[in-house]
């Protein structure tokens, strides 16, 4: 149970021990479930590429703005994805990929955030494996320079620009670059996802009445 302004949020704070290093909810493996499916924030896991510092500051700002907000630590978050086009990729540290039950934990929820690093090509087909069974709007936060198109182009669905071939279920609905994986995350940017995260939250609750 955490106390996030004035309001108490319950939060179950780890399903598992996690598998891997790291402390607490950052451990790779975990699920951190909030009371109400309303958003889900996936973490690639712990490491000296993807520390997940920003990852807490992005998730209590959101849960401060009152939303709901699950954590979900993928088992499988570090590295390219198997079926990575451009061969094997130096100090990458593994191979990335998702579950069938993290894929039901994600669907369980009405919006997924979706954080990345600074490889655009790297994370781009990640984004279309994690996204290729659940049928979810997505947002991307990043630190390199990306765009609808470029997600487009790897087959996955977008608000923006409809591939050719879509390889997704889900769809990307909207982007935040300029968050640097393992620093403080600058107050303008938590706000700029508070604002997104608000507006696809009401677009969404629309779309449904």
């Amino acid at each position: 149970m955490a106390r996030i302004g004035r309001e108490t949020q319950v939060i179950d704070c780890r399903e598992t021990a996690g598998l891997g290093l790291g402390g607490g909810l950052s451990q790779r493996g975990t699920f951190s479930e909030a009371e109400k499916p309303d958003i889900i924030v996936l973490s690639m896991g712990p490491s000296t590429r993807h520390i997940t510092k920003p990852v807490c500051e992005i998730t209590y700002g959101l849960r401060e703005a009152g939303f709901q907000v699950s954590v979900l630590v993928l088992k499988a978050g570090i590295g390219p994805p198997e079926e990575y086009p451009y061969g094997p990729m130096p100090g990458a540290g593994g191979v990335s990929g998702i579950s069938p039950e993290e894929e039901d934990q994600i669907a369980r929820h009405k919006l997924a955030i979706i954080h990345h690093g600074n490889v655009p090509r790297h994370f781009v087909h990640k984004t279309k494996v994690f996204l290729r069974n659940v049928n979810i709007p997505a947002i991307v936060i990043c630190q390199a320079p990306a765009d609808f198109e470029d997600f487009a182009k790897a087959g996955v669905r977008t608000r923006v620009v409809e591939p050719e071939k879509p390889e997704t279920k889900g769809t990307i609905v909207d982007i935040v670059t300029e968050v640097i994986r393992g620093q403080t995350c600058p107050q303008g940017k938590i706000d700029e996802i508070v604002r997104k995260v608000k507006y696809w939250f009401r677009k969404l609750a629309e779309s449904r009445a």
